[in-house]
């Protein structure tokens, strides 16, 4: 096993770049990406990095040419064969050759496009332009590079054994979470903390120790360097960036009531079983539901990644059974903010009503709150996401306003469109 306090210690970035391959990313995004080769391949987009937690100043924390030196490493990345034979010949969700031979014949010869970055007062302005399949794989790795030379900076100053007790006390909490869900039951648990994670070691351990903790509960993990290397499950599905694109392409207002759908009719083509699940809080839960078309009421699950969570899953399994579905036969994915408490809570909220599994991010994989002066090592709420396609921004309402992004006069427009009304205000932690 890694010691990593003896690696930052000893850090040299060429030997220890922040991402290591085009695969050290969600594996939702490649499904995504997939998608969008074959549906919406010419669409232009613009992705920005936002700091929703402005009071870390991140222009002053990291240093622009060092974060430069990172982004420039990525564009270098290419596919090893190793990576390229895992992705075509590996069984995903029970189904071999998931990517399809001309996606993989694209992908085998990406890199990723250029970027623009500025310093905004104590910011960084951080935006790429380009095709939606290649833009979109920007996502992930600049959000990694972000938080992991945010975390460099507070680790630069400390000495080894500092570093050796930090880690032991950070290993220690893990492990004490791991230990409270061990007598969960049922459960099911994937690692989602990729996008905002300590760093890759960190991320690669947690999922180590939760694989030893948890047995057959860990189903998995997002990042799909860290599936492949331990040979486990990689896990995910779609997230809000296609609804986002599909409905900034809208012409009119009928057509933009229709995108949310239409993204998910070209998903259902591709995909079956466990990878149909529905993100609905792109535009509100509730309005979503009500104007669903039926056959999506036979899809597999629903993901939470936004609101209360217990409002949102009982708005699920009130849907299903208005549809006649079993909801005992459905899944419910809770994903937003989660830590042992909560997953412990919702777990026996609902146990016998429905399946119940989460994807366990931020405070799984990075998790040194109070561990050094000042906090400095909290976590923060950072997001890449998609702002405009073929010159129209994008918008997202989510079922948290705090979350809500886009043009004022287009938020009122979704809302209008979409019928969102009032929504519970909570604050966005990671």
């Amino acid at each position: 096993m890694v010691d990593i306090a003896t690696r930052v210690y000893n850090h040299k970035w060429k030997i220890d770049p922040i991402v290591r391959s085009l695969i050290d990313t969600d594996f939702y995004k490649l499904l995504m990406c997939q998608s969008v080769f074959r549906n919406k391949p010419d669409t232009e987009v613009a992705f920005s990095l936002i700091n929703r937690t402005t009071r870390i100043p991140l222009a002053d924390l990291i240093d622009e040419g060092e974060l430069r030196e990172q982004l420039d490493h990525i564009r270098s990345l290419s596919l090893s064969r190793g990576e390229s034979t895992w992705l075509r010949g590996n069984t995903f969700y029970g189904k071999r050759q998931m990517f399809r031979p001309d996606f993989m014949e694209w992908f085998e010869n990406l890199r990723l496009p250029a970027y623009h970055l500025e310093r905004r007062g104590d910011q960084y302005e951080l935006t790429f332009e380009g095709s939606w399949p290649e833009v979109m794989l920007w996502e992930i790795p600049a959000l990694a590079v972000l938080m992991e030379l945010r975390g460099r900076a507070v680790l630069d100053g400390m000495g080894r054994f500092e570093l050796q007790v930090l880690y032991a006390q950070a290993m220690t909490r893990v492990w004490e979470k791991i230990e409270r869900l061990r007598d969960v039951e049922p459960l099911g648990i994937a690692d989602f903390g990729t996008r905002r994670r300590h760093s890759f070691l960190w991320q690669d351990w947690c999922v180590q120790a939760m694989l030893e903790g948890l047995g057959k509960k860990f189903t998995g993990t997002s990042n799909c360097l860290i599936a492949m290397r331990r040979e486990v499950e990689a896990i995910g599905t779609n997230a809000h960036e296609l609804p986002m694109v599909y409905a900034a392409l809208a012409q009119d207002d009928a057509a933009l009531a229709r995108a949310p759908y239409e993204v998910l009719s070209d998903w259902h083509e591709e995909h079956e079983g466990n990878l149909r699940i529905i993100l609905p809080d792109t535009y509100g839960t509730q309005g979503f539901l009500d104007n669903a078309p039926d056959w999506l009421a036979g899809w597999t699950g629903i993901r939470i990644d936004s609101g209360d969570p217990a409002t949102a899953a009982r708005i699920a399994i009130d849907w299903w059974q208005s549809r006649g579905e079993d909801p005992k036969q459905k899944r419910v994915i809770f994903s937003d903010g989660l830590d042992v408490d909560k997953i412990i809570e919702l777990s026996r909220q609902f146990a016998g009503e429905t399946n119940v599994s989460f994807g366990w991010g931020t405070l799984l994989t990075n998790d040194f709150r109070g561990l050094v002066p000042d906090d400095a090592l909290a976590p923060f709420s950072l997001v890449c996401k998609a702002v405009s396609a073929n010159g129209h921004p994008t918008v997202k309402l989510s079922d948290n306003p705090e979350k809500a992004m886009g043009p004022a006069d287009e938020i009122d427009r979704y809302k209008r469109v979409f019928g969102v009304g009032d929504q519970q205000r909570l604050e966005v932690l990671v």
